[in-house]
């Protein structure tokens, strides 16, 4: 499945959504494009079942990957994450009783090292979402090893795959399935402002054709042995997300598999 990280984006407006379009018609407007989306405002505050109920009222036919709020992911309070997580799950209520949440996605930051706190932290969070279909992104590349590897097969929990440009603090890019579906999420290649001050313009990017056709043998991969791949474009500045996922799905059919399970 193929879609977009977010969806209300105003200067979509014009390249996206038709011109004069409302953002409360946005995400009605998404899903004429696409059969799945990534939710990332629910990373700067906390989603309320409310929210999501009408989302899935709005598009019913649209299926929900979340990413986690940051107070479970970049900014932790060990005394408090547990009912933060709490708060999260309750949220996803809605999604889960209608049969559309695709996947929960904890994006961890570069600072979140491989120690022995940040295990047991980890650990202990992906327990208070069991019986969900979860996903974990590691900016840290210490996490790249088989143990991680082996405890996230133990789970059922995806280790997500990323495109990101190869600068020095980036992980390596690594396909493995760890779960019954895969998560690929691409970034952009923006090396030059990937570290910048100015972070809205690290996704400003446009995927080239030769670059959807490696990422196409990427992709092909991760579907060996796994029921669904979800694929995410973050790449958002000016569209650039919808034209590139568009493609790489026109790629998918003219190759005659259709939309990838």
């Amino acid at each position: 499945m193929i879609g977009t990280s977010g969806y209300s984006y105003t200067e979509w407006v014009g390249p996206v959504y038709p011109k004069g379009t409302k953002p409360e018609e946005f995400l009605s407007c998404y899903a004429e494009l696409f059969a799945t989306v990534e939710l990332n405002y629910s990373y700067y505050r906390m989603p309320e079942a409310s929210q999501l109920a009408m989302m899935h009222q709005t598009a019913p036919a649209l299926r929900f990957s979340i990413k986690a709020h940051q107070s479970l992911t970049h900014q932790i309070d060990r005394q408090s994450y547990k009912e933060q997580a709490g708060l999260f799950r309750r949220a996803l209520v809605p999604l889960c009783n209608a049969g559309v949440l695709e996947a929960v996605l904890f994006q961890f930051p570069f600072s979140f090292h491989y120690e022995v706190e940040q295990r047991r932290y980890l650990d202990s969070l992906l327990r208070c979402f069991a019986s969900l279909p979860l996903a974990v992104e590691f900016r840290n590349s210490k996490w790249y090893n088989n143990r991680t590897l082996d405890a996230l097969r133990e789970r059922k929990v995806a280790f997500v795959s990323l495109d990101l440009p190869l600068v020095a603090g980036n992980p390596p890019m690594m396909d493995v399935s760890t779960a019954p579906f895969s998560y690929f999420r691409l970034h952009g290649r923006n090396k030059e402002t990937w570290w910048g001050s100015d972070s809205s313009s690290r996704y400003d990017y446009h995927y080239s054709d030769k670059e959807l056709l490696v990422l196409l043998e990427r992709i092909r991969s991760l579907a060996i042995g796994t029921e669904k791949v979800l694929i995410y474009f973050n790449n958002h500045r000016r569209g650039q997300a919808v034209e590139n996922a568009k493609h790489l799905q026109a790629m998918l059919e003219a190759k005659g598999t259709g939309e990838m399970p």
